[in-house]
């Protein structure tokens, strides 16, 4: 009993009513004004985690989450189990519904990380057949199809034959008969034909009298003439009813035989459109997902949490939906930050300051978690589960049960002990302890008001003692002074005030911790214009001791509202490096990307470079072999050799000095010929040769085309002097050797060929295109992707078979790895 009642002193109904404007279908609404409170933990992560992947597949999507199709198709199961005949619009819910919830398993199984969304929908039935067969007899106006059956077909065929006989016959009679006719008009009166006569010429259309007008003016006659062929009429529409009867009570049978499942999907949509519900409120609402900090098992004082109750900005959803919607006052956020050890929270300072808003923000806020909903706080939000939530708000006077203000407090609160003492037999029983505080959250407002203030405090005192030793945690607003020094004698107790603005004699709605509620009763007196002697007066009365107590206070109100001016200007500082920090980082993004398009700009002049050469290369060859060769000829030769490498090749630099360099593994070394920098990838090898990496590209050189960064030349092999020397021979015996450079392996879009997601027979003729238009280049970049493997295989033996391929092997990790191939060509 008294849970409900806290729910509606905390006004959990109208969250509920306004978390139900969110639902897409009825039964959603109607689940979402019901929602109940589970009793366990594990049931609200469950749904906590059920919001939170809808939350994610909303972000996601781009068409949207739907539930269109859905109905509630609830009492037309029941009937179809009692054997009653559903209509073709009850029929045509169910059809839609199954389709819709079919839509919502689809959108589910394409998602890879809903895993406890994917586990309700698993086991879901959707009867596709059914379906089906309902659209196959039910048409879009939910009536009976002629295509059901071909009975039906028949029997509505010979209708608009009789129709049409029937129409002909009684125009016939409005064109002969057209002055009796009060208007040429055919009608019906329940299912015969008649037309409208004139009173007084009934006797020149004889038949059968239907319908009088009002006036009594009309006849609406049906002419002997038609009469046979009507009751003709009237055997076809029985029988035409009959045939859609049996249709229907067909189709209501096969439902019927799968109503467990139906009223199992039935609850899976609504399921999964009350955690939509959930989830569209909490984006809304700009909330986070609560984390429930893990309890410590023992009795008395040995049962702290193991983490902070942290909740930061936290605002009270029915005044940011009042904020919203009907044009209400801004909402104040407040910080409840709660250490472990403190089992009660006493929250002092003048009326309408905010202390009783706090107090149902609190419980708000557990029950939101507990149900799945997300908190109104800045992440993260942390806070315990609570088994119960309970809280005596407000004023329970009652003229009628002769109960004063005093009394109604007294009998909720003893109906909230009691819940307590339940609570803590049910926690020793789930735990086998002798000795167990209840995981409960008990909010009391104006704790001991009502009575004498000496009586109330020393009651107040006592009653949050018990509820210290007996409770998780306890929030309590009081006027007593008195509740003020439970901090200083029990750790377990914390003060906590609302904010009092001395200058404007009105309250901030901020919630200060550690610092107590001053009073402010006497300074109001005084600003408001009361006779400075009787304040003075009330002075004396009061005593020094408050004076100097509120003075304390004030000081120490001031230093923290200047700790927190400093506060704010730090977290200025952090914002503006913030802003700095990112305009830095895209400034480096853009000289990066700017560095990228220089060096493929460059990348491609050497291409063209190269192309070029070889193609004039090509062309000196070509004159010498066409025809015997003569000295002259060959000095013609090495003569344009040499202008095609000053030309396209960067002058040597001067020698330097400081022989002896030698690189290896991970040096960064410069190659001035090309005017780059470049990354040593092997040491070299013993006929001085040495693979580097600059940008994007790798190729190898000699050691005679490289130098340190400091200018440094690298020491040469032996072996080059005797391949100088038999150049030099070479060119004794007038014998023109073209100098070849090293093919740089060089990667770009036309010695590159992606054939990821082909077949291996299509793959092989594109492989071979691209073998001969990447012949220039020595080396094929084919990349095929992992997979299977299938494809892999199938290029490797089309290029193990192939004349141009010299050899081929996998690219490095940084390439591709696996998925890639390289292919060296001849």
């Amino acid at each position: 009993m008294i849970q409900a009642e806290t729910l509606e002193l905390l006004e959990w109904p109208r969250l509920c009513q306004h978390l139900s404007t969110f639902a897409a279908t009825k039964l959603g609404a109607v689940a979402s004004r019901r929602l109940q409170i589970p009793q366990t933990q594990d049931e609200s992560l469950t749904l906590l985690a059920q919001t939170q992947e809808v939350y994610k597949l909303e972000t996601r999507l781009t068409t949207g989450w739907t539930f269109d199709g859905i109905y509630d198709i609830g009492d037309a199961l029941e009937r179809a189990e009692l054997q009653g005949i559903l209509s073709g619009e009850e029929l045509l819910n169910i059809a839609t519904t199954l389709a819709g919830t079919r839509q919502l398993r689809r959108v589910i199984d394409n998602q890879e990380d809903l895993p406890v969304l994917t586990e309700l929908v698993a086991d879901l039935r959707t009867y596709p057949e059914l379906e089906q067969e309902i659209h196959h007899c039910i048409d879009d106006r939910g009536e009976v199809a002629d295509r059901a059956s071909p009975k039906l077909a028949g029997i509505r065929q010979q209708m608009r034959q009789q129709r049409d006989r029937i129409y002909q016959i009684l125009q016939g009679i409005l064109q002969r008969q057209s002055g009796a006719v009060q208007e040429q008009v055919i009608t019906q009166r329940g299912d015969r034909f008649v037309i409208p006569v004139k009173a007084t010429s009934k006797d020149a259309i004889p038949g059968i009298v239907h319908d009088t007008s009002m006036s009594g003016v009309t006849l609406y006659v049906e002419p002997n003439g038609i009469v046979s062929l009507g009751n003709q009429m009237r055997q076809l529409i029985r029988q035409e009813q009959a045939e859609e009867e049996a249709i229907l009570r067909a189709l209501t049978e096969q439902v019927a035989a799968v109503k467990p499942d139906l009223e199992r999907l039935l609850a899976i949509a609504t399921t999964l459109d009350l955690a939509t519900a959930r989830a569209r409120y909490s984006y809304w609402l700009q909330a986070n997902p609560p984390r429930f900090i893990q309890m410590v098992g023992g009795g008395g004082d040995a049962h702290p949490t193991r983490e902070s109750i942290t909740l930061r900005q936290l605002r009270h959803p029915l005044l940011v939906w009042q904020n919203q919607h009907e044009q209400g006052a801004a909402v104040v956020p407040v910080d409840l930050l709660i250490q472990p050890q403190i089992r009660v929270v006493t929250i002092t300072g003048p009326n309408t300051g905010g202390k009783t808003v706090t107090l149902k923000t609190l419980g708000l806020a557990a029950l939101m978690a507990k149900v799945g909903l997300f908190v109104a706080a800045r992440e993260p939000v942390e806070m315990p589960w609570f088994e119960q939530v309970l809280a005596d708000i407000g004023d329970e006077q009652s003229l009628e049960q002769s109960l004063s203000t005093f009394s109604g407090h007294i009998r909720r609160i003893s109906r909230i002990l009691e819940a307590v003492e339940n609570g803590e037999e049910n926690e020793s029983a789930i735990a086998n302890e002798q000795l167990s505080t209840s995981n409960s959250l008990v909010l009391l407002d104006e704790v001991g008001a009502g009575t004498d203030p000496a009586e109330g405090s020393a009651l107040a005192i006592a009653l949050l003692q018990y509820l210290a030793d007996n409770t998780q945690l306890t929030m309590a607003t009081t006027h007593f002074g008195e509740l003020k020094a439970l901090k200083y004698q029990d750790s377990r107790f914390e003060n906590a005030s609302v904010e009092f603005d001395d200058v404007s004699l009105s309250p901030t709605y901020r919630l200060l911790w550690g610092i107590p509620g001053r009073s402010n009763a006497l300074t109001i007196a005084r600003r408001l214009g009361l006779k400075p002697e009787v304040v003075e007066k009330a002075q004396t009365y009061v005593g020094g001791a408050t004076e100097e107590v509120n003075e304390v206070i004030a000081g120490l109100e001031a230093q923290r509202r200047r700790q927190e001016t400093k506060a704010e200007e730090a977290a200025q500082l952090l914002k503006q490096a913030e802003r700095f920090y990112q305009e830095v980082s895209k400034k480096a993004a853009a000289l990066q990307e700017r560095e990228r398009l220089l060096r493929q700009q460059q990348e491609q002049e050497v291409l063209k470079a190269i192309a070029q050469a070889k193609g004039e290369i090509a062309q000196v060859i070509r004159r010498l072999q066409q025809g015997p060769m003569t000295a002259q000829d060959v000095n013609i030769a090495r003569e344009g050799v040499n202008e095609i490498a000053q030309r396209h090749l960067p002058p040597p630099p001067p020698p330097k000095p400081k022989p002896g360099f030698m690189p290896k593994e991970g040096d960064r070394i410069r190659i001035p010929r090309l005017g780059q920098t470049a990354e040593v990838l092997s040491s070299p090898n013993e006929a001085g040769q040495l693979t580097v990496k600059f940008g994007i590209m790798k190729m190898t050189v000699s050691l005679e085309d490289i130098e340190s960064l400091d200018g440094e030349k690298p020491e040469l092999p032996v072996k080059s002097k005797s391949v100088a020397g038999e150049t030099a021979t070479s060119q004794k015996k007038q014998t023109v050797t073209v100098p070849q450079q090293p093919k740089p392996a060089i990667r770009t879009s036309k010695n590159t060929l992606d054939i990821r997601g082909w077949r291996v027979a299509d793959a092989e003729s594109e492989v071979e295109k691209a073998i001969a238009q990447a012949v220039e280049y020595g080396v094929l970049w084919i990349v095929h992707g992992k997979g299977t493997g299938k494809l892999r295989q199938g290029v490797h033996e089309f290029l193990k078979q192939h004349p141009q391929v010299e050899r081929f092997d996998l690219a490095d990790r940084s390439e591709g790895g696996e998925g890639v191939t390289v292919a060296h060509l001849k």
